[in-house]
């Protein structure tokens, strides 16, 4: 709801000095707040040499803006306007629903710090994914929610975040929100970037009034911030300089070095064993025999990771050719390479080191510590 476009001309005294104390004073348990963060500006981001993009329209940034600044890994964020037909938008041009753009988050972000996955994670915990003509008291095409994605591997990973999401059964209606190739993103004025810092109380009573935070807690739970927040921690309580002294040769040139084994004369290319396969350093988890295939090249492919927030993928370019390679998130280790002749239902291939990796079988998975990924083991 913003405060040009409410619907209502008159704003009870009353109940502005009530939320005037209220948000301003009081505890504000549902918002991301971030009084005491310091956005990165877009200077220092492009100064960071591994940066990704992220692009994601969630209806009016500013009360979509503040979800994103506080999350470690997020270099910047700047609102604008993208997916339109027309050059350098203005805000009151967008507003007036004719330009084709919708408002819009750019995010910067250090890929090592911070999956894609995870900001995807972020944005639907943001929005209501199931109305096309808006978003909670904001209505018109341009606050539809959409995510524009920059690559394949984003093109991917967003239409399998919806996949998971429409299945889970969270929403009782379809998901609506757009997925499709970024464009040309236009930087909003000033007085749009940082809204929530420079406006507070504005920010805040225009949150509570649009309805999304409430909306948000009886979807997600009041803590939806805080269990976010959880899922950023991963196994990096492990010792690595200790952990590298018990890998072998092989092992440790693999990991460290680069190295890629030999074909057919490796530990796990023809597993035929159900369960998951961990980084040999850090124990973090990385792949399922669930979505393990025989590629024909001598050396263990998956489908897709286990669980994306522990693989990093960094595109490295010779002269003649690129390629993407697969890391692990805490440990660094190297894997292998990703490639696109898999088959579905992601056309993927993460051709990995079985060096890089140490399998647990499905009935140690509790013992090892590995409960939460048993259930997919069970019979049916």
């Amino acid at each position: 709801m913003k405060f040009k476009k409410y619907r209502y001309f008159v704003l009870p005294v009353a109940l502005a000095v009530v939320m005037a104390y209220y948000f301003y004073n009081g505890p504000n348990q549902n918002t991301m707040m971030m009084e005491g963060h310091k956005s990165v500006n877009i200077a220092h981001a492009g100064s960071v040499t591994n940066y990704e993009t992220a692009v994601f329209a969630g209806g009016c940034f500013w009360q979509f803006e503040p979800y994103f600044e506080d999350l470690t890994g997020v270099l910047s964020v700047s609102t604008g306007y993208t997916g339109g037909h027309t050059e350098n938008p203005t805000y009151n041009e967008v507003s007036s629903g004719g330009t084709g753009h919708l408002e819009s988050l750019e995010v910067r972000f250090n890929p090592s710090q911070i999956s894609y996955e995870k900001l995807l994670q972020v944005f639907w915990h943001s929005i209501d994914p199931t109305t096309a003509d808006g978003q909670f008291d904001n209505r018109g095409p341009q606050y539809h929610t959409a995510v524009f994605y920059n690559s394949k591997e984003q093109e991917a990973a967003a239409e399998a975040s919806r996949d998971a999401l429409a299945a889970s059964g969270k929403f009782d209606k379809p998901i609506v929100t757009e997925i499709a190739a970024a464009t040309e993103f236009y930087m909003a004025e000033e007085e749009h970037q940082d809204y929530y810092k420079k406006n507070k109380f504005l920010y805040k009573l225009n949150q509570y009034m649009s309805g999304r935070d409430s909306f948000l807690n009886s979807t997600w739970g009041s803590n939806r911030k805080e269990e976010a927040a959880n899922q950023e921690a991963s196994r990096k309580d492990f010792n690595k300089a200790e952990r590298l002294k018990a890998l072998t040769t092989l092992q440790y040139n693999v990991t460290q070095n680069g190295a890629d084994e030999r074909p057919f004369e490796n530990e796990y290319w023809d597993n035929q064993q159900e369960g998951i396969y961990i980084d040999i350093v850090s124990g973090e988890p990385l792949f399922s025999s669930k979505d393990k295939f025989d590629a024909g090249t001598g050396w263990p492919s998956f489908t897709q990771p286990l669980d994306k927030d522990h693989v990093v993928l960094k595109e490295k370019g010779g002269f003649f050719s690129k390629s993407t390679q697969v890391r692990s998130r805490d440990a660094d280790s190297f894997l292998g390479d990703l490639f696109h002749d898999g088959p579905e239902p992601t056309g993927l291939r993460y051709c990995i080191n079985s060096a890089a990796l140490a399998f647990i079988p499905k009935d140690k998975l509790e013992e090892k510590g590995y409960g939460d990924y048993a259930a997919q083991f069970k019979e049916q």
